[in-house]
Parts: structure tokens; sequence; C-alpha cells
């Protein structure tokens, strides 16, 4: 290959711009990013830089003696990809030509409709939204989040730590549900009544009130929530459109094998817009932690370097923490599918807990709290098991 274009520059793109290099390819390199940012470490923007005690500097992904050859391009967002001409076309009307190519575009914020031009309204993805609502977060106030998934529940707690006046809104009856089983979910979240963060949950969000500043969350049934500032937090959605009608097959994401080859030969992805085959589940997942980004490009860039005739291997487990209210949340695996969790060592009470997930006797997942010896240890289990 004398060309790879990398189109994405945040840490699943320069983990795969890196592995490139790691196992040998010597051509051009051009890492495209439609932010103008260099890349950046995200989870800590709703925790230490989101406090205050993380600035901009300790955020920076690349070392200083780091040099990958690359041509950068950011400020550039990609719309379009021809497989005749292998080339990722670019909205200021520029092409870039390559012989292979890394799709690490990531995933955007869910807004809330409606609450376009309302100030005082916040989503946190990108290091702008950060600097955006860390400067709200310092004038104190009634905060709102909508959605009460990690980030979320990280927002909670820094602004709580802030001492802000917060509460949490959340349509699914236990927060945390999905990732993590209804009944550790109950425990992971109850972290919020300890701390005297209002919890509602089991209701939605009608619309928010405010003529030129949001002063309330409307509920769907009937309550009125006063706020200063909200955050939605509902999720996230891959940035793939720009590949439709490319021939890269799409399915919540991009759909990819075990490895990360696409349907296009010389095209993989990886990242937060992936949807990785899981030989362990049978089915496709599209993981959005930040190891997942940096460890499988390794995989997907030697599939890319040997055009496909490599065997593809078995995923490590994904893995995620948290930090919420001085409590270590570390999970690994996953629980849909499971048939039983067990606490195996602590007390729901305490905070303090290694839980794990099997499926037909089998572990499947581990949770721990403020556990992460044992934790680690039942994470490498985990990563033993093929099957």
């Amino acid at each position: 290959m004398r060309t790879v274009a990398v189109v994405g520059a945040s840490l699943a793109g320069l983990s795969a711009a890196r592995s490139l290099r790691k196992q040998g390819y010597d051509g051009r390199l051009v890492v495209i990013g439609d932010e103008l940012h260099r890349p950046y470490d995200r989870p800590p923007l709703s925790k230490e830089f989101l406090a205050g005690t993380m600035g901009e500097a300790d955020l920076v992904l690349e070392m200083d003696d780091e040099d990958l050859g690359a041509e950068w391009l950011l400020g550039a967002r990609a719309t379009g990809l021809d497989r005749t001409d292998r080339a990722v076309r670019l909205a200021d009307g520029r092409e870039v030509r390559a012989d292979g190519i890394v799709v690490a575009t990531g995933a955007a914020a869910r807004t809330l409709p409606g609450s376009e031009g309302l100030a005082g309204v916040h989503v946190l993805r990108t290091l702008d939204d950060a600097r955006s609502l860390r400067e709200e977060l310092a004038g104190g106030g009634r905060l709102v989040v909508i959605g009460g998934g990690f980030v979320g529940a990280e927002v909670a707690s820094t602004a709580y730590a802030l001492g802000l006046d917060v509460t949490v809104v959340e349509v699914a009856p236990t927060p945390l549900a999905g990732p993590l089983g209804e009944t550790m979910g109950a425990i992971v979240s109850a972290l919020h009544a300890d701390h005297g963060v209002r919890l509602l949950c089991g209701v939605g969000v009608k619309g928010l009130s405010g003529e030129r500043r949001v002063d309330a969350v409307l509920l769907e049934d009937g309550r009125s929530v006063p706020a200063d500032i909200v955050v939605v937090g509902v999720g996230a959605r891959p940035c793939v459109e720009w590949l439709e009608g490319s021939g890269v097959e799409l399915d919540n994401g991009v759909k990819c094998g075990a490895d990360g080859r696409t349907s296009l030969a010389g095209v993989v992805a990886v990242g937060d817009c992936a949807n990785w085959y899981d030989p362990r589940a049978g089915a496709h997942r599209r993981v959005e932690h930040w190891t997942g980004a940096r460890e499988r490009p390794d995989a997907a860039i030697a599939t890319l370097l040997a055009w496909g005739a490599t065997e593809p291997g078995v995923p490590r487990p994904p893995y995620f923490w948290s930090d919420q209210y001085g409590v270590k949340i570390q999970f690994a695996g996953h629980a849909a599918g499971a048939d039983s969790v067990t606490i195996e060592e602590g007390a729901a009470d305490d905070r303090n807990v290694l839980a794990v997930y099997r499926r037909a006797g089998e572990p499947v997942a581990a949770l721990g709290m403020n556990q992460p010896r044992l934790f680690t240890r039942w994470r490498k289990q985990l990563a033993r098991t093929t099957s």
C-alpha cells in the first residue's frame, strides 16, 4: 500500500496510526479529523476536566517525542467515500485517495429535540462541549441531567462535588440496567441517593421550558423540574452517514468481522463507529469504550495490511470503568444473556462489591465497585475464555 487514510483523529484513529507504523507500514499516512484539536483523552471530560482539576494539556494523547510521519488534516469533515477511485471526499471539496482506509469516525452525542438554540442546554462529547459546560457549572445553580447512564452519572457526581443542586432524570425504571442488568444497575445508581442527588426514574422528558435560556425540564407525567443548566446524556449515534452508498455495509455503525474488516476490501473500522462481530456472543456489538478504541486497532491494521488474508481472532471482552462519588466502578464482559449474578465479595450496602455474571454456570461478565485487585483477576479469567 502506498497510501493509507485514517478517517477520525481521536483515540481509535491515533491507535490505528500508531499500529500502522508499529506493524511496519512506511508509506504515506493521512489522518483526517473533523475537530480542530489534536487527539485528546475523552474519559476525563466528565470528571477531572469538568471539575477543574485537570487542564487541557493533561488530555493530550500524543507523546512529546512521538512522530508518526503523518499528514494531519484537522477541521476536515468526511462527506463520502468513492469506492471506484478509493477516495475520501471532504466537506471543503478536497479528496484523499488511498489504497487502504481506516474508518474511525466515532459517535456523536444525541440531542433533545427542541433544545436547539436554548442557552444552558449541553451535551458532553467533545473538548469544546466540556469547555462550555465547565464554565457554566462554575457559576453554580440547579443542574438537571437527562439520562442516568455512565456519562450522565459522572456529570452528576462532578457537579455534586462542585456544590450544585443536582437532579437526574432517567426514563428506564432502573438506571444502567442495559449495561449492568437490573440488580447491579440498581446498586450502582443508588450512589446518587447516597449523596443527596435526586433520581427520578421511570419517567420521560416531554420538553424544556424557557424563552432564551432553559428554566425547567418538563416531564411526561406533568411535573416540572426547575433547572439553570441541563445536560442531555441520552447516548450517542455512530458517525457513519458519510459512508452511505459507498459499498460499506452499515448496521448500527459499520458492520465488521471479528477483526474489523468491512464488506469493502481494503477498508476496516475501529472505535465507537465499528460494530464488530463477537464470536463469544455470536452477534455483532458496537463497543463504545476507551479500551476497545486502544486495543482493537492492532487486529484491524493486521487485517488491512494483509488485505484480509488473516484469520480473525477473538477480541478481548469489552472493559470500561467509571468514577462516581469517590467509587471506582469497573466492568468487563457482557451482562446481556447472563442468567444469574452473584456478589462474590463485599456488601452492596457499602458500595464495595465484586459481582460475577454467569450463563449456564459459566462466567460472562464481572463488576467491581472499589475492588480493583479482585476485579483484575476476574477480568483476566474472562479474557481466557474463548467461547
